[in-house]
């Protein structure tokens, strides 16, 4: 199957590009609709939508890595209770 016109621009189509580079979903529809943007529809649209999956990328690694400062603390202060409302750094 061939791909739209609007994928294949250069020497490498968008999604051997994710792969390659072993991107996860949000990261690699930022990159599609960047590389898109302005071939399809709005650019502006399709710069919108690259910029709500980073958004949603970013908002997840800061979730994530909160976890993961909370979980390293009550470890080092010993703390077993689990209860996340009450940890006070």
């Amino acid at each position: 199957m061939e791909s739209p016109s609007y994928y294949n621009r250069g020497s490498i189509e968008v999604w051997d590009f994710i792969r390659d580079q072993e991107l996860n979903y949000h990261l690699g529809n930022a990159i599609k609709y960047i590389c898109r943007a302005g071939h399809k529809s709005s650019k502006a649209e399709d710069l919108k939508k690259a910029i709500h999956y980073l958004e949603n990328e970013l908002q997840h690694t800061i979730n994530t890595s909160k976890g993961v400062s909370e979980i390293v603390w009550r470890q080092v202060l010993g703390d077993t209770s689990g209860d996340a409302e009450s940890f006070d750094r």
